[in-house]
């Protein structure tokens, strides 16, 4: 089992920055894929990026604003969020699959306000 814990979110006017992180309760240089996502409200969760052992996809919504990484020593992934939109608040969620089966932490909550 995995135990996923994320940090790092809070209130942030329009145009700042924020990073994200998401603690592993165990070493994640065998978990070969973690993932962020966002649900909105009244939205559907969404994926925003995934980083893999072997690279690191970012959607499309977010590209160029968002990068993620992930320090396998710290068994820990980031997502560094700048020139944050209203349109950026969320809750953000990482997952993280291992033996099959996807975890999820509690979600951290993002909100973009002046």
């Amino acid at each position: 089992q995995v135990q996923l814990v994320e940090s790092g979110g809070g209130l942030v006017q329009p145009g700042g920055s924020l990073r994200l992180s998401c603690a592993a309760s165990k070493s994640i240089v065998s978990i070969y894929t973690m993932r962020w996502y966002r649900q909105a409200p009244g939205k559907q969760r969404a994926l925003v990026a995934t980083i893999t052992s072997g690279g690191t996809y970012i959607a499309d919504s977010v590209k160029g604003r968002f990068t993620g990484s992930r320090d396998n020593a710290k068994n820990t992934m980031y997502l560094q969020m700048s020139s944050l939109k209203p349109d950026d608040t969320a809750v953000y969620y990482c997952s993280a699959i291992d033996g099959g089966r996807t975890y999820w932490g509690q979600g951290t909550q993002v909100t973009v306000s002046s």
